[in-house]
């Protein structure tokens, strides 16, 4: 059975930094695209940044280009989602998801993703 398990959410001021990690188990972890998503008090879930199934590539909203890296450790069947200069908007529930096809660069879209975490909360205070 698939389980992905986020960590390392958590209160921080504006400006400061947070590492998040997703661990996944009962998968071939390498074969697949993964993503990270976030979704604010009264909004909609939003894409955030998403990383090839070899982590050859990465592509992220606009909102948080510069300021956030995804990435992968494949030996660890873990994805991390680094957010520096952070700012009270990216408050958030934020999850990792599995792409839904093996061997492909994944996407932005929710709907393309068959795994979701539980969720970690990121409170970023002004």
């Amino acid at each position: 059975q698939v389980q992905l398990v986020e960590s390392g959410g958590g209160l921080v001021q504006a400006g400061g930094s947070l590492r998040l990690s997703c661990a996944a188990s009962g998968l071939t972890f390498s074969i697949y695209a993964m993503g990270w998503f976030r979704q604010a008090p009264g909004k909609e879930r939003e894409f955030v940044t998403g990383i090839t199934w070899s982590g050859g590539s990465t592509y992220s909203a606009d909102i948080v280009k510069g300021r956030f890296t995804i990435s992968r450790d494949n030996a660890k069947n873990t994805v991390y989602l680094q957010m520096n200069n952070l700012k009270p908007e990216d408050t958030a529930v934020y999850y990792c998801a599995k792409y839904s096809f093996p061997y492909r660069v994944g996407s932005t879209l929710q709907y393309e993703y068959d795994y979701w975490g539980q969720g970690t909360q990121v409170t970023v205070s002004s």
